[in-house]
């Protein structure tokens, strides 16, 4: 959790100085720094469920082909 907690902290403050620098303006900082990583979080959210049904496609297509091979091999040594 203390991971988590200081790469938030890091991102705020990254976030919040890139703005500020590019505006001089503490307002707009402080809004960039609350807003981006707000989004960023709901874009992850919908970023993980895209990918684990990508794996999941994957594993599935992995686990035909091991069966079609299984069963590839079983019927040469049957013959």
């Amino acid at each position: 959790m203390a991971k988590t907690m200081t790469f938030a902290v890091m991102h705020f403050s990254i976030a919040f100085t890139v703005a500020y620098l590019i505006t001089g303006s503490l307002l707009v900082g402080g809004l960039v720094a609350i807003v981006e990583p707000a989004i960023n979080t709901v874009a992850f959210y919908f970023h993980e469920i895209i990918w684990n049904k990508v794996q999941q496609a994957d594993v599935a297509s992995e686990l035909t082909k091991t069966l079609q091979t299984a069963g590839e091999n079983y019927a040469l040594r049957s013959m």
